[in-house]
């Protein structure tokens, strides 16, 4: 990694602080990326559980690891990676009223990885308005091509249906500028059209049902949810290392982090 960096860049990146919230298909790969890349102190936010269901795109889903903590997985995983950093594992949902202790210590960049919509908003307000650079992930399911991914202003991102929604909420509960000019929040996407989920057999005509095992966790379980979206580990991993790659170039100085769209 310094013979990119240079012994500069890599003191800078020993010397920082990156919180990662939401250690799913995409978080859990710009975690790994960041400690495999010399960041010095890591936070890793998760309030959920691996399921088995998880396995198709999820770092820490292993045998063996099922029902087991994402935050503590990954702590871990990361220590065995890197032993020199500060890794701080914590098993928590972002919510308004802990943005204050999660975001503790001046932390040099943020990501979000988060899929919930009032929690990724607040997230992305919060940072705004306390001036902490942040990336922010958006749809990573229902898609089949890594090279159709983009990073680009938040409020200049297209055929994506999550920053539609995002943008929405952002402007109506956080006073989000209504403008098309740029909020200065770097976005990951996709420019691919979103492919519908298709049925499976076992569903029986009946539409989506939830087959993971744990069943409720409480939050977010997927019995509540209508549909959920297929998904790669090739684009939700894509997705991750793309964000690492806008952390670890912020933290350097390296500009350029935006990427031309057609």
């Amino acid at each position: 990694m310094a013979r990119l960096t240079g012994d500069a860049g890599m003191a800078r990146l020993m010397n920082s602080f990156v919180i990662v919230f939401g250690l799913g298909g995409v978080g859990s790969f710009t975690a790994e990326a960041l400690a495999r890349s010399g960041v010095g102190r890591l936070r890793v936010v998760d309030f959920d559980d691996v399921c088995v269901t998880n396995t198709n795109r999820q770092l820490h889903a292993l045998k063996g690891n099922i029902g087991k903590p994402k935050a503590t997985l990954i702590g871990e995983r990361l220590r065995l990676i890197n032993p020199m950093a500060e890794i701080e594992p914590v098993k928590q949902f972002y919510q308004a009223e802990a943005s204050d202790e999660l975001l503790a210590d001046s932390p040099d960049f943020v990501v979000d990885a988060i899929d919930q919509f009032t929690a990724k908003c607040h997230l992305i307000a919060t940072c705004k308005q306390r001036g902490i650079p942040l990336i922010t992930s958006m749809g990573a399911a229902g898609r089949w091509d890594p090279t159709r991914i983009k990073v680009a202003d938040l409020n200049k991102t297209h055929h994506d249906k999550m920053a539609l929604n995002v943008r929405s909420i952002l402007r109506e509960k956080h006073g989000f500028s209504r403008s098309r000019g740029a909020w200065g929040i770097p976005a990951v996407f996709s420019d691919e059209p979103l492919q519908p989920p298709e049925s499976l057999a076992y569903e029986e005509g009946t539409g989506f049902r939830c087959v993971c095992p744990q069943g409720n966790n409480g939050l977010l379980t997927c019995d509540r949810r209508a549909r959920i979206d297929g998904s790669a580990s090739f684009v939700t991993g894509a997705f991750g290392l793309a964000c690492a790659s806008v952390v670890v170039r912020g933290l350097c100085g390296r500009d350029g982090t935006e990427t031309p769209h057609d």
